[in-house]
C-alpha cells in the first residue's frame, strides 16, 4: 500500500554533513506524522526526530541543535538535514510514516522504510 524510499546515507568524517530523504509512495491520503529513528549495533531502535503535518518537532536530545528535520507534504516527502556528525551517530536510519490515511478508507496505518546506513569516522 505504501512505499517509503530512503536515500542520501553514507560515510562520512566527524564534523560532516549528510541529508537523508525519504518519500512516501501509494495512495495516500494525508500523513500525520513522518520522522527518522535509528538503531545503532546492539541498541534498540530510537526516534531521532518527528514532524506533524502541522508542523510540530521532537528531536532527540542527543541530536538538538544539530539535525534538522523539515517535511514537503505536497509531496509526502521528509528530509533530515545532518549536520556535526559525531561517530556516536553512526546507525542505520530508519523512516516512518505513521497516521497514514487512504481515501475513503477508515482507519490508519504506520509504516518502515528500509533503512539506510550513515557511518561517521572519527
Amino acid at each position: 500500500q505504501v512505499q517509503l524510499v530512503e536515500s542520501g546515507g553514507g560515510l562520512v568524517q566527524a564534523g560532516g554533513s549528510l541529508r537523508l530523504s525519504c518519500a512516501a509512495s501509494g495512495s495516500i491520503f494525508s500523513i500525520d506524522h513522518m520522522g527518522w529513528y535509528r538503531q545503532a549495533p546492539g541498541k534498540q531502535r530510537e526516534l531521532v526526530a518527528r514532524i506533524s503535518s502541522g508542523g510540530s518537532i521532537n528531536y532527540a536530545d542527543s541530536v538538538k541543535g544539530r539535525f534538522t528535520i523539515s517535511r514537503d507534504n505536497a509531496k509526502n516527502t521528509v528530509y533530515l538535514q545532518m549536520n556535526s556528525l559525531k561517530p556516536e551517530d553512526t546507525a542505520v536510519y530508519y523512516c516512518n510514516a505513521a497516521g497514514v490515511r487512504f481515501a475513503g478508507v477508515f482507519g490508519t496505518g504506520s509504516y518502515w522504510g528500509q533503512g539506510t546506513q550513515v557511518t561517521v569516522s572519527s
